[in-house]
């Protein structure tokens, strides 16, 4: 990376008050050397966010969206403020870069074929963060759904999360990683387009890693960087985990052919299933909406989050019950003619 104008550092806020000033403070020695420019782009924050930013970091540019338009739409919003960047930072506010993170990061965007660099997570625990991804295939879907995610992602060929602890220590090549840290080149970016709006949240980063590595920008874990993600809520919340689960369908639907759209969209069925009759409630939210193709078809957003947290919200002790083959014919088809329409 040979240009002299700062790097972009583009951290997405939507209420975000609470894990902002903490990420701020690392930007000094998380930087090192790198000259960088703070771009926070704020979703129609209704706390005091964007007035807190401009206590925190004067010099930071500010870009409101005027409209909680997702995570994808706000790095575009940050790509599209500062053109003449050479890489972006990309950051979710509850992160904290440890000391050299980004010359690191830096450094590793000039090794042959690297379009992204992705440092070494841990949690605010010190615990680490399994974050590299390899790419979603019907093995992989079908291993999560009856072994686990964790089990399974010991071996490359079942497993999409890289599980083992020991891949972590070195330098890798995942298919995608975890997306709240991530530096990418200008030339990754100009090649692989804008970052897909539609998801909304979740399964963007999926999409944008491998359009990249189609392209030939690939994805380096940098084991030397380091960064503490806090973590959301997407364990936790039944609606945000609903829309994790309804994006993984759309995107793999949008990348396969319509009997392996319907395979995967049963795998998935199949491992939230497992766990709704446990007494899981956010499996129990992701089966609602993977059984109902009105929900899978419509736009994402907050409007879409709503009409989950309001069907959860009633939702009885068990997962539904539903006759299977009709739902998979309407949701599968659904998801082609969406994926036809955007061609």
């Amino acid at each position: 990376m040979t240009s002299d104008a700062p790097v972009t550092v583009a951290v997405v806020t939507w209420n975000s008050a609470a894990v902002l000033p903490g990420l701020v403070a690392s930007l000094r020695a998380g930087a090192g050397d790198v000259p960088h420019h703070l771009v926070v782009v704020d979703n129609a924050s209704s706390d005091d966010t964007v007035a807190l930013v401009r206590d925190l970091s004067p010099e930071a540019t500010v870009v409101q969206t005027g409209r909680n338009a997702g995570y994808a739409a706000a790095v575009n919003a940050a790509v599209a403020a500062t053109p003449e960047a050479p890489a972006v930072l990309v950051l979710n506010p509850d992160v904290r870069l440890a000391p050299g993170c980004l010359p690191l990061l830096v450094a590793a965007l000039d090794r042959p074929g690297t379009g992204i660099a992705v440092p070494r997570l841990v949690d605010g625990d010190g615990e680490l963060v399994l974050s590299m991804r390899r790419r979603p295939t019907l093995l992989r879907a079908y291993a999560d759904a009856l072994v686990g995610a964790s089990r399974a992602g010991r071996w490359p060929a079942l497993g999409e999360v890289v599980s083992d602890p020991a891949l972590y220590a070195d330098d890798a090549r995942p298919d995608w990683a975890e997306g709240s840290t991530q530096l990418v080149s200008r030339a990754c970016l100009d090649a692989s387009g804008a970052w897909d709006e539609s998801f909304f949240l979740y399964s963007e980063e999926t999409d944008f890693h491998l359009r990249a590595g189609d392209r030939g920008f690939g994805v380096q874990y940098v084991a030397a960087a380091s960064a503490t993600h806090l973590e959301g809520d997407s364990g936790t919340s039944p609606r945000l985990w609903a829309l994790l689960t309804a994006n993984r369908l759309r995107f793999f639907a949008r990348r396969s052919s319509r009997p392996a759209a319907a395979l995967y969209w049963l795998a998935l069925v199949l491992r939230e299933s497992t766990r709704a009759v446990r007494g899981d409630a956010i499996a129990r939210a992701a089966v609602g909406v993977l059984v109902r193709p009105a929900l899978l078809r419509a736009p994402r957003g907050p409007a879409w989050l709503d009409r989950v947290g309001a069907r959860s919200a009633g939702a009885p002790t068990s997962a539904p019950r539903r006759s299977v083959v009709p739902a998979l014919r309407q949701s599968v088809d659904g998801l082609r003619d969406r994926r036809r329409s955007s061609q």
